[in-house]
């Protein structure tokens, strides 16, 4: 969800897997995905393009759809005032990938927003779970790498977080 120009999407490919939904709401992404998956070589029916909203492709996704899914919203939050929008977002759409997981699945799923700090996104994911009755164990916490260091007196620097979910 939210691939852009499909890295997420081409890796998942070059991985093995067998068939990759990318959803994006940006046609110029959609295209420019489709374009990455011919220069990768793939073949185009293990690759399906949905321009839509996220939310909407999620409302009518049907359960335990997905083996594996990735959720990487752009910045939710960019100030302070926008945080209880932006975790009521956050549940939202974690509540809905939860629900397209199979038993067993994996979710990655991550937060760009500054004003969000990983405790915060971390109850909205977990509330997200709770809301729809899944068990969820965190298998990795993402962090944002070595490239994006960290200034002490502007904490809110750390925004790139991430959680891989085994979803029961």
């Amino acid at each position: 969800l939210f691939c852009y120009t499909g890295g997420f999407s081409i890796y998942a490919l070059a991985g093995g897997a067998v068939h990759v939904d990318s959803v994006d709401s940006s046609k110029k992404a959609m295209m420019m995905v489709d374009r990455n998956v011919a220069l990768n070589g793939f073949d185009p029916s293990m690759h399906t393009s949905l321009c839509c909203d996220a939310i909407d492709y999620l409302k009518n996704a049907p359960e335990g759809k997905y083996d594996l899914m990735i959720v990487d919203p752009p910045a939710f939050a960019k100030h302070r005032d926008a945080v209880k929008n932006a975790l009521r977002g956050y549940q939202r759409l974690n509540a809905k990938g939860i629900q397209s997981i199979r038993p067993g699945g994996i979710l990655f799923t991550f937060s760009c927003s500054q004003a969000i700090d990983k405790d915060m996104f971390r109850l909205a994911v977990f509330s997200a779970a709770a809301q729809v009755g899944r068990k969820v164990r965190i298998l990795h916490q993402l962090h944002q790498p070595a490239d994006h260091p960290i200034n002490i007196y502007h904490p809110e620097g750390e925004y790139l977080k991430g959680l891989v979910l085994q979803i029961e």
